[in-house]
């Protein structure tokens, strides 16, 4: 299966949204699915999309992940608490679609929720949901042919990770069949983690360019304008989660209910808007 293949056949809004970047940074805000609250996600995307977003990743609740600090780790244990799964994320992803017909939603998560529902029911589900890309971080490549053919059938982009750890061997083939987009991981360790050395994740993303034709998003360790602006500067994307669940976090504090998600849509809509303000004022100084 190749790259051009999966690409003529993959749902074109992820391609459209680059599209329509024209040069400017793509920003892709990470939420998990039931956070703050199941009724709140959906309004949540649509809140994101008017602030901003180009591309929507929706987080799926997993009780073990291997890549989420621990930010993200207590965003899934309270979807997770209120009963949160994949079949349910699927059905969120379809209440968006029905209001949103054009904002790609790339589901990301891990294997084990997907192996449960199986391989071959969740995928048609996916596509009928409308989602556009999905992101399994404990899918590597080499064992994900069957998944990918699956996702190929209908349309759905296989999105996979790189990272600084990433051998020539690992770029080479990850290039060879990526679609959508390639999400270069900026740090060593988990989500959230870490100071961001934007020169050397510049570097790396040069390195990536010889190999890859689609895309390449930045996150993991993008905490503010200014590192998002820096990433902005020689990335297509650029990808912020554990940040913006802090600030719902915040703005939640005490409060539950209904008062509690307006909060905290109030607030991660109000901070991404200001995180794209500050890219398109970069991007408008060149």
């Amino acid at each position: 299966m190749t790259a051009s293949k999966l690409m003529q056949t993959s749902t074109s809004r992820l391609n459209s949204a680059f599209r329509r970047a024209a040069g400017r940074a793509v920003l892709i805000p990470y939420v998990t699915a039931g956070d703050p609250s199941v009724s709140a996600t959906v309004p949540l995307l649509h809140a994101l999309v008017a602030a901003g977003a180009g591309v929507l990743e929706l987080g799926v609740p997993f009780s073990d992940p291997m890549a989420d600090g621990p930010v993200i780790q207590r965003a899934s244990q309270r979807a997770i608490d209120r009963g949160v799964g994949l079949r349910q994320v699927l059905s969120m992803v379809a209440e968006f679609r029905r209001g949103d017909a054009d904002t790609p939603v790339v589901l990301m998560g891990y294997a084990n929720p997907i192996e449960h529902m199986g391989r071959a029911a969740f995928v048609p589900a996916a596509a009928d949901a409308g989602v556009d890309g999905v992101l399994v971080v404990d899918y590597p490549p080499e064992e994900a042919t069957d998944f990918m053919g699956l996702l190929e059938a209908r349309g759905i982009a296989p999105i996979f990770l790189l990272a600084p750890t990433s051998t020539e061997r690992r770029i080479e083939q990850v290039a060879r069949i990526a679609c959508g987009y390639v999400y270069y991981v900026a740090l060593k360790g988990v989500t959230g983690a870490g100071y961001l050395d934007t020169s050397d994740v510049q570097r790396h993303v040069a390195a990536l360019r010889r190999h890859v034709s689609v895309p390449i998003a930045v996150g993991f360790g993008i905490h503010d304008a200014d590192g998002a602006r820096g990433v902005a500067r020689f990335a297509d994307a650029v990808v912020i989660g554990s940040r913006l669940i802090e600030t719902m976090e915040s703005a939640v504090g005490a409060a539950g209910g209904s008062s509690g998600d307006a909060r905290a849509i109030t607030a991660a809509s109000s901070w991404l808007a200001g995180i794209r303000a500050a890219l398109d004022a970069k991007e408008s100084a060149r």
